[in-house]
Order: structure tokens, then sequence, then C-alpha cells
């Protein structure tokens, strides 16, 4: 059946635990072979209660018998949880983990096109829905074929082959319902799990700009936005319980059909001494236990159409390419000395217009190169190809393509602080070690008091060890911009790029921490753009965007010669410092 689907494609799983599932369904094969004995010794007594027969030893051996097989079932019925439940758990862990390391390996392109709430909802209740098929929908699968086939051979071949067929009769009723139902319930669950999606990408974005909604003084609409969402995702998930909630009563009505024909066709059967009343009582108990494999059959197509949507969603993530990888035979060792810009041209994906175009330079190691340009004039597209976040070609490094180095290579020598600082939920010394987790608290320091933020730290009343909030929220803009340049400083790089990244900060600061870089990092190469001219009029060459091309270049005394972008703004820039000056002082 194509509902079924969904354990073919989870096959590559089953194969490698096979010994644990194969385990787990020998052992329900057998306490479904040890159930059917119960109904067996019902009927016996019966007859023996009937043909008054029946004393206090024989009635005391089978007693001990089913006490005996209770515990028996009990234990076998526990290990089989471990086997295949366990196994299950597994499953969920195993996709949890390829799903992390498959986000970690995404170009940022990824996550322009994905929502964060979307690809939570994948890692939670997609996997849980996936893990319930691995597990409880094996369970249902083998229990449901293995009990319902034992009790119907065992009901055919110890009492009527005739009494079973009559007693069988209303079951093609219940799988052509069951069959209905799963498709109505695939559609559904896909939608409930879109609208979840959903709901939790509006709670993410939400908490992340709830200072912005207060700011706006925009609770209200965003409360109301948050209900429709919310009411969206009940609906959808209601939509999925009004045909869940069809399994139970169809099985019900059709097992009770069941009972009705096994009745009324076995009392005559006994009338005219075809079976015994003992054999119809245990007729009538393999009928009860019929029941739970027919609700195990039902709730199969329950939880399967769950699974199937979930693994879609979870596969399709999966199957997302890389837009940036290794190439193979790439070399794994880090890339050193000059750096040369042959950039052609690049376009980001649906772009209009050209983000580079004919971007030309060489930068020798331990220069700084200073980027400026309005916004939007391709700053950071420049530095970003620089790391490989994109593929624009040609960029050479040590002579070598970046192609012709692995990421995890390439990226190690380069210390980056981007325009969004962000900081994990963690100790600050944390986070400034984060690039080097084994860094000792001397070098956590030395990395702060380069990055002028020492002082800062000791002041608050846990130092280093102070709890940062999520994204850094108790710090100011100018703390966090300090910290994430130590947390790259720390990584002593061969190449270092601040991305706008003293915006936040007073002019004193900046010159303190662009003299500490200086101190630093002689023979090493520093990229840092910029609107503030004041951070990159030092460097060794100074380049200006312009829509994606190169529009002046040189040292800061050869373009403040030129009558261009450059010399204009930083004469407006200083100007601009003058008057604020002048109005601190009167």
């Amino acid at each position: 059946m194509y509902q079924l689907k969904v354990f073919l494609d989870l096959m590559w799983y089953f194969k490698k635990e096979k010994w644990y599932y194969l385990g787990g369904i020998a052992i329900l094969a057998v306490v479904s072979v040890l159930s059917l004995i119960p109904p067996y010794v019902v009927g016996v007594i019966v007859d023996h209660i009937h043909n008054n027969t029946l004393n206090e030893q024989v009635l005391r051996n089978w007693m001990l018998l089913l006490c005996g097989l209770a515990v028996i079932i009990y234990i076998l019925r526990y290990l089989w949880r471990i086997f295949i439940f366990g196994s299950a758990i597994k499953l969920a862990r195993l996709l949890r983990n390829q799903l992390y390391e498959h986000f970690t390996r995404m170009a940022s392109s990824f996550y322009h096109r994905k929502r964060t709430g979307d690809l939570m909802a994948h890692s939670t209740n997609d996997i849980r829905a996936i893990e319930q098929t691995a597990g409880a929908g094996v369970l249902t699968l083998v229990d449901s074929l293995t009990m319902g086939g034992f009790v119907i051979v065992t009901m055919a071949v110890t009492i009527s082959w005739e009494l079973t067929l009559i007693a069988l009769l209303p079951m093609p009723l219940m799988a052509f319902a069951t069959s209905k139902y799963g498709s109505m319930l695939h559609k559904r669950f896909g939608k409930a799990q879109a609208a979840f999606s959903s709901l939790n990408d509006k709670v993410q974005e939400s908490m992340s700009g709830i200072r912005v909604t207060k700011a706006f003084g925009y609770e209200k609409e965003e409360v109301e936005a948050f209900k429709k969402k919310s009411d969206d995702v009940v609906e959808k998930n209601i939509s999925v319980a009004k045909v869940d909630a069809l399994f139970d009563p169809t099985i019900s009505l059709i097992v009770g059909m069941s009972f009705f024909l096994s009745i009324a066709f076995g009392a005559r059967f006994v009338v005219n001494g075809d079976i015994s009343i003992g054999q119809l009582t245990s007729f009538t108990v393999y009928l009860g236990l019929l029941i739970w494999p027919m609700l195990a059959f039902g709730w199969l197509f329950n939880i399967v159409e769950r699974g199937r949507a979930s693994y879609d969603r979870v596969s399709g993530l999966l199957k997302e390419k890389q837009d940036v990888k290794d190439d193979p035979g790439a070399l794994n060792t880090p890339p050193t000395g000059e750096i040369s810009f042959d950039v052609v041209q690049f376009s980001y994906k649906n772009a209009d217009q050209k983000s580079l175009d004919n971007v030309r330079f060489n930068v020798l190691p331990g220069q700084t190169i200073g980027i400026a340009g309005k916004t939007g004039s391709g700053k950071t597209t420049l530095v970003k190809a620089l790391m490989r976040e994109f593929d624009a070609k040609t960029i050479f490094f040590g002579v070598k393509p970046l192609q012709s180095y692995t990421l995890d290579a390439l990226r190690s020598s380069i210390g980056y602080v981007p325009q969004d600082h962000f900081l994990f939920s963690a100790t600050i010394a944390d986070n400034i070690s984060f690039a080097r987790p084994d860094a000792s608290y001397k070098e956590i320091m030395d990395a702060a008091k380069l990055a002028n933020i020492h002082e800062d730290i000791i002041s608050f009343s846990e130092g280093y060890e102070t709890v940062v909030g999520e994204r850094g929220v108790t710090l100011s803009g100018g703390q966090k911009q300090r910290i994430s340049i130590a947390r790259a400083l720390i990584k002593d790089p061969e190449v270092l790029i601040l991305d706008d990244s003293l915006s936040a900060v007073d002019a004193k600061t900046e010159e303190a921490i662009l003299e500490s870089l200086r101190r630093v990092r002689r023979g090493k190469t520093t990229f840092i753009t910029a609107h503030r001219l004041s951070a990159i009029h030092h460097g060794d060459l100074i380049i200006v965007m312009d829509k994606g091309r190169i529009s002046e270049r040189g040292t800061h005394d050869e373009l403040m010669n030129q009558n261009g972008w450059y010399k204009k703004m930083y004469e407006h820039q200083q100007l601009e410092s003058l008057v604020k000056k002048g109005g601190r002082s009167s």
C-alpha cells in the first residue's frame, strides 16, 4: 500500500538497526503466540464445568499455567519495548543530528529562503512524528499482522473455519475505511504541520523583536496577529482530529458486527453439535483478542500518514543542495600569503543588478585594507566573497583559488566580526573564547583588552562570568561590538575582517582599538569596511565601492588629492565631528 511507503523510506535505518528490530519483532511474535493460550484455557475450563469434571487439582494446574504465562509475557513485553522504542528514539537523535549538521553546512542564502520557526518545527514536531512511525508504527504493523494472523489461524484450525469466515465478513469494510481515512489524514496533517511552522516562526520573530514592538506601542497588534496564527493552528489540528476520531468508532463498529455474527451463528453451531460450548466461549475470547489488532491496524494508518508527511518534509530539507561546498581534492591546510581579487562579475540569485562588477586588486600579507562606500555599494559582499559564503570567481589566497582549500581550512585562517553582533546566551568569557574553547583566562582577558572592553567587563558584578541575555540583550551596542572583536582577536587569524564593526563606539574608543590592531597584527592582513572613514584612513590601501565597482582606490593621502566621493565624505564627517565637539563645549 502507498500509505506504508514510509517504511520503505526508513529501510536504510531498519537495516542499520536490524538486530534490534528483528529481536523486537521475534519477541512480539512469541508474545502473540503465548497470548493464544489463555482463551484456550478458558474454553477447557468451561467444558470441564459443562461436563461436571472440574476439580481443584485441574483448576490449580491451569491457574499456575496462567500465572507463569503472565510473568513471561510481562518480561517479553518489557524487552520488545526496549528494542523497538529504543531504536526509534535513536532514529530521532540521528535525524536531529543530521539536520543540525546540514544547517551548519548551508550558506547564508539558505537562511534567506527558510524561516527560523519552520526549521525549528522540522527539528521538533516532524522528528517526533517520524520517531512514532519507527516505534509505534512498527509495533502496530507487526502486532496487527502477527496477533491477528495467529488468532485467525487458531480459530480456524482448532475451532471452526466456517465460523471464522463468517466472523471475518465485515473486515473488508475496515480495510476500505482506514485507507480512505489515511489519505484524508495525510493531507490534513501536512497542512497542520505547516501551520505549526508558521506559528513557530511568528513566536521566534516576535521574541527577537520585542523591544521594537514595545518602542512603537504595537503590542495589541502583535497579540492579534499571534491569535490569528494560533487559531489557524487550532483549526487545522481540529481538522486532523476529526479524521483521527473516525478510526476507533469505525473499527469498534466492525468488530461489533463480527461479534454479532459469531454469537448468532456460533449458537447454531453449538446446537448442531459442530462445536462445544467451551469452544464457542474460546472463540468469543479469541475474537476479543482481535480487537487490538484491528484497532492497531487503524492506528497504524494514523501513525504512518503523520510519519509520511513529516518524513517528506524532513527529507526534502536534507536534499537541499549546498550552495558552497568543498571541491574534490581541496587542500585541508589553512592558506597564507597574498590575496588577489579578480572578480569579473557576481550577482545574487534572482537579483536584477550585479553585486560585484570588475573588482580587481591585490593585498600583500600584513596590509590593512579599508573599504568604503554608500549603503548597498558591495562592501559586505566583497568580504563575504573572501569567506566563500558564496562563490564569486575568481579570488586567490596564497596564489591558489579559494576553491582549492576546504571551507574549514579557509575559514580557520579568517576572523570575522559581522555587522550583526550576535552573542550567545552564555558567559562573556564563553562568548570571547567561542573560536578557541581551550583559551586560558589570561588569553581571554588579553583579547578583551585589545578590544578595549576589559574595563567594562570587570565593572560587572560577575565580571567575565556575567551571563549575557539572548543575543546579548543585556549589553549596549558598543559593548556587544567590542566583545565580538575580542572573539575574533583571540583566534589570532591570518586575515581579520571587521565589517562595519566600530560603528557603535565613540571616536576615542575607536582609535584605541585601531591602535591595538596596528600593534598586534603586524605581518597579518586586516580588512575593515566602514561608513565612518576615520576607521580606515590609516589603511595601506583604501577602496571605494559604488554599485559593485571600485570607483576610487589608493591611500588616504592619495584619495584626498582626488576630488572624489572619499574626499567629500571625509571632509563632511570631520566638519560634523567639529560641530559636535563645539556643541558639547558650549
